[in-house]
């Protein structure tokens, strides 16, 4: 059955090999007319196939290499040698079959990923009842934000969700590479894409089907499978020179002996299928391995930027730095104390999005305090929140935000790794919040990673205060610092970063523009940062800045694989029809010997699916215990 449906899946290779056996009888029992007749009437409709798709192509702009078969198997006909024009037909149809094998083993670390999409969802009718679990399977797409799910032992989470159960443990290796399961206690994110454990928990659904992380993940393979890369359309210019060279040694062979059979012996060596075929599988190898190491690359175009990426910019919270800050420490004015401070710092960050206010509002709840909420609230993206709580006017961002409602602020002095949250209550300086976030352990050999392989300026683009950003930036080896940025500013500067292509890394929504405007975006989307995702060309699921590197390496990589690959079939092409204007190939051979090009080419295309080291020690891509377990 497997046979037959290979037959069914290539008929082209099908009827080409039935009709040149048919030829190949006919010849054998003296009917050389018929032979002849039957392969005419066959290549001919084979050509005109060809032909037709050629100007398809035409009319779209693009001029392929197609011309070289259909001379080379007219010119093959024209001089008698019928069976070679037939082995032609299953060469071009046979290298498509090539090329669709290689494609499918090169993606198969891609559609692993769509395969495991999660289609079916269980929600709890009455989820009030603990003991019993009334279940209504559903669509993922129907799932509401609000719903009770049951997750059972061993299935895949649907939706991104809330642990209800008291605990929980997760297979989460295909969103963040981490290999260890990890264990989730009530009121734990989990993450559409984990695997559930051997115990089945309940979760209440905070993200529908397409807002999830991991029906964003199969959104961007869907998009990195459908590109093309430049470098494809690179081969394709080959087209003209590599068809004009042909042509004029074809011509040449034929004058110098004065033999029409000379033609088409030089041309049936100058089939095209290397250059047509090696490009796009070593791009889809590439883009296979970079999801297998945790890395979306959006498309064959991007690969080629990061090859030759030659300027770096790095956001610094989330990105350069772990991206929890913990409180250190609270320093209230005169006229408040601290816990209150805290409090009413802590209900006001409830309404905002910064990574700061992540760590105060923990702060707040670890110390016991119960958070109140705002009757009114607004954030001012990246500058800060205000809201009115339990009464007060309540402002806590950066110091020239809170400043503007409260002119006798005093800026802080911090230690190296500090930022600092300020507050303003009603229209007083109250005080600062001092957070602590350090350096990932990884960061600083990434930087000179980077550095050490051709990537000329390091910088870093921040909306934190001066002072932290130039300590971390010393700490991990970057001296180039702008600080207190809006995004419009981050957009600008990065616009006109020297060198281009210019590679742009961040993290959480206010980088967004700065990502959709650069080269190359690159978002630390570990933790389902959607919007820095969406905007970037390359998403780094495991939470750890080591896949910069790995992304870039693997660019440089398959870029010059395919390269090599092009190379190599126009070098082997060139010498063979060099060597057979001496008319030492007959025309028969030479098809055959071509055919052994391709798969020369197929299979070093190929090598994009491994490749050398890059250098980093295994340690820093590994997952900090703290953010696993937290």
């Amino acid at each position: 059955m497997r046979s037959f449906r290979m037959l069914w899946r290539y008929p082209v290779i099908t009827v080409a090999a039935i009709i040149l056996v048919a030829v190949l009888v006919l010849h054998s029992v003296g009917e050389e007319v018929a032979g002849r007749w039957l392969a005419t009437a066959a290549v001919s409709v084979f050509v005109a196939w060809t032909l037709v798709g050629m100007v398809r192509d035409v009319l779209r702009g693009h001029v392929g290499l197609d011309i070289l078969a259909v001379v080379a198997m007219v010119a093959t006909l024209a001089v008698g040698e019928y069976v070679a024009s037939l082995i032609i037909v299953l060469m071009l149809s046979g290298g498509e079959a090539l090329e669709d094998f290689a494609a499918r083993r090169a993606k198969r670390d891609l559609t692993a990923l769509l395969d495991r999409s999660p289609r079916i969802a269980h929600i709890v009718t009455h989820p009030r009842a603990s003991d019993s679990d009334e279940v209504q399977d559903v669509d993922v797409d129907d799932v509401a934000i609000g719903d009770v799910l049951l997750i059972r032992p061993a299935e895949i989470v649907p939706v991104d969700g809330i642990l209800l159960s008291d605990t929980g443990t997760f297979d989460e290796s295909s969103l963040t590479g981490e290999s260890l399961p990890v264990s989730r206690e009530a009121g734990g994110e989990v993450l559409s894409g984990a695997i559930n454990g051997s115990r089945a928990v309940r979760i209440r659904a905070v993200r529908r089907s397409a807002d999830s992380q991991y029906q964003q993940i199969i959104a961007l393979v869907h998009a990195a499978e459908g590109s093309r890369a430049p470098v494809v359309r690179l081969a394709d210019r080959f087209a003209i020179p590599f068809t004009a060279v042909a042509l004029v040694l074809a011509g040449a062979a034929w004058a110098i002996s004065g033999d029409p059979t000379r033609f088409a012996e030089v041309l049936v060596l100058a089939t095209p299928c290397p250059l047509l075929i090696a490009a796009p599988v070593a791009f889809l190898g590439g883009l296979s391995r970079a999801a297998k190491a945790g890395v979306i690359i959006k498309g064959g175009a991007v690969i080629e930027q990061l090859a030759r990426v030659r300027s770096a910019a790095f956001d610094k919270t989330g990105t350069i730095t772990q991206g929890r800050p913990a409180l250190v420490d609270v320093r209230p004015s005169e006229h408040i104390p601290a816990d209150r401070l805290l409090l009413l710092a802590a209900s006001a960050e409830q309404y905002s999005s910064h990574v700061l206010a992540d760590g105060i509002r923990r702060a707040a709840l670890d110390r016991g305090l119960e958070l109140m909420m705002s009757e009114e609230a607004s954030e001012n993206a990246t500058n800060g929140v205000t809201a009115l709580i339990d009464g007060h006017s309540v402002v806590v961002g950066k110091p020239a935000y809170v400043a503007s409602v409260a002119p006798e602020t005093t800026r802080a002095t911090l230690s190296a790794g500090e930022a600092a949250a300020y507050v303003a209550i009603d229209g007083r300086f109250a005080g600062v919040l001092v957070l602590a976030d350090d350096p990932r352990p990884e960061a600083s050999a990434v930087v000179s990673w980077l550095r050490a392989h051709g990537v000329e300026r390091l910088v870093v683009l921040t909306g934190d205060s001066r002072s932290t950003a130039d300590s971390i930036a010393r700490e991990v080896g970057i001296e180039d610092v702008h600080a207190e940025l809006l995004p419009g500013e981050k957009v600008q500067l990065a616009a006109q970063m020297r060198p281009r292509p210019m590679m742009m890394v961040g993290d959480g929504i206010n980088d967004a523009p700065v990502l959709a405007a650069s080269d190359i975006g690159v978002a630390m989307g570990a933790r389902g940062a959607t919007a820095a995702g969406e905007a970037a060309d390359v998403v780094i699921l495991v939470d750890s800045l080591a896949n910069v590197v790995d992304a870039v390496s693997i660019g440089r990589h398959t870029l010059r694989v395919a390269l090599t690959a092009i190379w190599i079939g126009i070098g082997l092409s060139v010498g063979l029809m060099l060597v057979a204007t001496t008319g030492v190939i007959p025309a028969v051979a030479g098809a055959l010997v071509q055919e052994l090009v391709d798969l020369a080419t197929i299979l070093y295309a190929l090598r994009a699916l491994g490749g050398p080291p890059t250098g980093l020690e295994p340690a820093t891509k590994k997952l900090p215990k703290k953010a696993v377990t937290d």
